[in-house]
């Protein structure tokens, strides 16, 4: 056998998976060739958008189903022993692995993360390979692991029976947490980016430690109704008859899991505080979701149930840690046991990235005042001062500024699909009210056809909340546009939402963040891969912030024995929802309360009499300026033209032009360049725009020869006519000249990427000069077509 010749495939199922067999790995259990790693980055260009390549690691091998242990990068007998180990260790880095392996099919390059002895790399014969419970004996020592914590970290994942694996990063979330608490950690913080799936992972670590009986008796703590009912239904239901959810006054200690609303065990009345139904030492786990909300606050009543419960082990989940002047929930929950961000999530194309529009309006800039004497449409004179962005929809309401913003959004529907799912999101309740009826007028046609089509969906609104799961399933249609003020901005789980709206004042990192989060779920089944977030308000300068996307820094600092002053509380729709007040989970105040269910800051008036929030029906409002924000290929905000950030990104792969026509000369595919530039962040179809008028009539390769070069571009329709006054085709038989000249037209039209595609010559109008078959034919085969096609990109880009 010449090993030589061999493929990498061909090298793995002939010499190293017979290694690993005869190790004593199982084939079926420990062994996932081709494991995936990420999925590929969405990258977005206009309309459309394409994936970058995924990383698989060529083996990861599990010491039992869930745990990896180790990796193997494979490589053909052409390479060295260790030319796959740089490879091996980034994959090995993202799984958090000890034990590392290269191998050409010869033997084995050993890397040994934890080595004890300084030798850290070494050559292992095939039959060498150190079979799993050696590496577990390794790693578990290197651990400090006993027998009975060995018991907790090795109990199995749930399987439904599928081959389904949990995604790496929850793999560690899941591992990293179960080890933590095998040692004895009681408080553990996990911080996930919204739509990572933290509901899952937490279901996995509760059933391991369920299982095992390191934990018999656990709480799952959330603070949305649909956030416990989504999670029984879905996530949790295999716990089956030992699962129940706790309603007030009821208190049946008989179950083992149990799910609870923290406003469903609290209350002012000692009666009401159900929780103390359970004695102290009741439960041996509690998982707080969405921790950074009420739980953080050290006076809360969420941080009361934790406290009374203080011998059981405590998770906290978030996508976004609490951490202000007053408030940590680190200093509750301690350093995070592990982290996955949303630029993390969006680099590995588990969550959707997005581009921003940035629309400013006039009088948002400029600020407004009013006339002297100036009365509003109520008859109210209007207080004599300059008005500017943080009044509009709290003090001042500029009708035609909610019209506006209405025309806009209905503007960009109408340009893409106007069935996108879409949340705005507004000031407050009026002002949510206000915008659902401007959009309403500006869809006049499709409300017509579904009053459902626009709905408000706000605390204090029953026949909004209704439509609440309706907006979220992707199987329901309407509601299309949900306007909102604080009710959606965490817990609804909108897989297909593709556009968000900010028309809110958002000050608050943690808030803006749940917000983006609220768009960043992909949906394949439903063409969901990527969204717009259409900013009136400035909001996403937030982005520029350096907490928007890194490690939570804990700023807790309590001074000697001062008090801890408590921020504003957490809202709903504008309405308090700290535990210990009347309202319900959703920001209501229940019914014989004696308090209106409009929230108290959406009040017309105030004690002197003065009107709550003047409303002028008559001031125009124009766009001053409307632009889209582009991100690079590690998720930062562009700021300098694209013109520049291309020169420089191509400056970074290319340093001469002679070096990018080598490049593009040699490549079999020239859309393969395009491609892989794309993936660096080169946004062609923005760079067509800015370079002027006839851009998009350009070649990707003009453009770039243009913007980094200065050379002067061509047309694709004179590049394609160059070649016809050459008298080109005069080589080829009749019919193969005019396969060659359909193809030039092609590129004319629609650019290099489609004349290289197989399926091309089956497409009209090339279908029409004979079948692919008969047209291959007349090139005397398929290699002579593709020579022939090579040969004509050669003629196109000759000049």
């Amino acid at each position: 056998m010449n090993k030589k010749a061999l493929s990498e495939r061909d090298i793995c199922t002939k010499f190293i998976t017979p290694a690993l067999e005869k190790a004593s790995w199982d084939i079926v259990t420990q062994i996932r060739e081709e494991f995936p790693l990420t999925k590929g980055r969405v990258i977005v260009r206009g309309q459309m958008h394409t994936r970058a390549q995924p990383k698989r690691a060529d083996y990861a091998l599990f010491h039992k189903p869930g745990q990896p242990i180790a990796v193997i990068e494979a490589k053909d007998n052409k390479h060295s022993l260790g030319d796959g180990m740089q490879q091996a260790l980034a994959y090995a880095e993202m799984l958090q692995v000890p034990f590392v392996f290269s191998s050409n099919g010869d033997g084995f390059l050993f890397h040994n993360r934890i080595a004890k002895d300084g030798v850290i790399e070494r050559e292992l014969a095939l039959s060498e390979f150190p079979s799993p419970q050696a590496l577990w004996q390794l790693w578990a020592e290197h651990q400090g692991l006993t027998e009975a914590q060995q018991q907790v970290v090795t109990q199995d994942y749930y399987s439904d029976g599928s081959n389904k694996t949990p995604r790496y990063y929850q793999l560690l979330a899941i591992n990293k947490t179960i080890e933590a608490i095998a040692k004895g950690q009681q408080r553990l913080l996990l911080v996930m980016a919204t739509g990572t799936g933290k509901t899952y992972t937490a279901f996995q670590i509760i059933w391991r430690l369920w299982k095992s009986r390191a934990k018999k008796r656990i709480l799952f703590l959330a603070d949305r109704n649909i956030l416990v009912d989504q999670t029984m239904t879905n996530d949790f239901k295999p716990f089956g008859p030992a699962m129940t959810k706790i309603v007030k006054r009821q208190a049946n200690k008989s179950y083992e899991i149990y799910l609870s609303l923290y406003q469903a065990v609290t209350g002012t009345e000692e009666e009401r505080n159900i929780y103390k139904q359970f004695s102290p030492d009741f439960f041996d786990l509690i998982v707080i979701d969405e921790c950074h909300r009420g739980s953080a606050a050290e006076d809360s009543a969420w941080r009361e149930i934790l406290e009374y419960f203080s011998s059981a082990t405590q998770i906290g989940l978030t996508a976004t840690p609490k951490e202000t002047k007053d408030v940590s929930n680190i200093d509750y929950f301690g350093e995070p046991v592990y982290s996955y961000s949303l630029r993390q999530g969006i680099e590995d194309g588990f969550l959707a990235p997005y581009k921003v529009v940035r629309i400013d309006i006039d009088k948002d800039l400029t600020g407004w005042r009013p006339d002297k004497g100036m009365l509003d449409k109520h008859g109210n004179e209007i207080e004599d001062r300059i008005y500017n962005q943080r009044d509009f929809d709290r003090s001042l309401v500029l009708e035609q500024r909610t019209n506006l913003v209405a025309k806009k959004i209905s503007d960009y529907l109408k340009a893409s699909n106007r069935f996108d799912k879409t949340i705005v999101f507004c000031d407050n309740i009026d002002h949510a009210e206000r915008m659902r009826q401007a959009l309403v007028n500006e869809n006049a046609d499709l409300v017509a056809q579904n009053a459902k089509y626009v709905m408000r969906i706000t605390g204090d609104n029953e026949e909004g909340k209704q439509e609440l799961d309706n907006f979220i399933f992707p199987e329901s249609k309407y509601p299309v546009i949900a306007t909102t003020s604080k009710l959606m901005t965490t817990g609804v789980d909108a897989q297909t939402c593709k556009l968000v709206v900010l028309d809110q004042r958002i000050q608050s990192m943690t808030e803006f963040k749940q917000i983006i989060g609220r768009g960043t779920r992909i949906n394949e089944d439903y063409g969901k891969y990527w969204f717009t977030i259409l900013d009136f308000k400035k909001a996403t300068e937030l982005f520029a912030d350096p907490a928007f996307d890194g490690d939570p820094v804990q700023i807790y600092e309590p001074k000697g024995d001062d008090p801890i002053v408590p921020p504003e509380p957490p809202t709903v729709d504008g309405v308090s929802t700290t535990a210990g007040s009347s309202l319900d989970p959703d920001g209501n105040y229940p019914q014989g309360s004696g308090y209106s269910s409009h929230p108290v800051n959406d009040r017309d008036d105030d004690p002197d009499d003065k009107p709550r929030r003047y409303v002028v029906a008559n001031v125009e409002v124009k766009v001053l300026a409307e632009r889209v924000q582009y991100f690079d290929a590690s998720g930062k905000l562009i700021t300098e033209s694209l013109k520049d950030y291309t020169r420089k990104t191509i400056g970074k792969e290319f340093s001469t032009i002679n070096d990018f026509l080598k490049r593009w000369n040699g490549a079999e595919k020239k859309q393969a360049v395009i491609n892989e530039l794309a993936e660096h962040g080169i946004f062609f179809d923005a760079l067509a725009e800015e370079v002027g008028q006839q851009g998009k009539a350009f070649d990707p390769f003009d453009l770039l020869c243009h913007v980094a070069w200065g050379q002067p571009p061509l047309t694709r329709r004179e590049r394609a006519e160059n070649v016809k006054k050459r008298n080109y085709f005069g080589k080829y038989g009749e019919q193969a000249g005019r396969v060659l000249e359909a193809l030039l037209d092609k590129y004319a039209d629609e650019g290099v990427g489609p004349i290289e595609e197989p399926q091309i010559l089956s497409i009209a109008p090339i279908n029409q000069l004979g079948t692919p078959i008969e047209l291959i034919r007349a090139f005397g085969g398929k290699e002579k077509y593709q020579q022939a096609l090579a040969e004509l990109e050669q003629a196109l880009y000759s000049a």
